[in-house]
């Protein structure tokens, strides 16, 4: 009887893990994504093409994270958007759009200072 509470417990605590980690993600698709700027970062929200199926955000996410400066990317299927926060000392708003028309997703700057 003890040996199946050990694998029952384990299965709820990773349950549990995981529950945790994906309500803390920002899937929010009710809330605009907003342009920040500091005098150290950028925020621009690019208007994303081709996006199909579930697997094309993470394309046009590993294609623009993969650019020398930029922070964090997040993409938003429904919206067909994908905000980039980046140091604009190292890279511009257009290298990051080129990155996502590279890989076939054709990046358009939306919002942006």
């Amino acid at each position: 009887m003890k040996k199946f509470w050990i694998p029952a417990i384990a299965v709820v605590v990773m349950g549990l893990t995981g529950l945790v980690a994906f309500n803390s993600t920002n899937l929010r698709a009710d809330v605009p994504p907003v342009a920040v700027s500091t005098a150290e970062t950028q925020t621009h929200v690019f208007a994303i093409e081709n996006m199909t199926c579930a697997a094309c955000p993470f394309t046009v996410k590993k294609a623009m994270a993969r650019v020398d400066g930029v922070k964090e990317v997040m993409v938003d299927f429904d919206t067909k958007t994908a905000t980039a926060i980046f140091d604009p000392a190292i890279v511009k708003a257009e290298d990051i759009a080129n990155a996502s028309t590279g890989v076939g997703y054709p990046a358009t700057l939306i919002e942006g200072e």
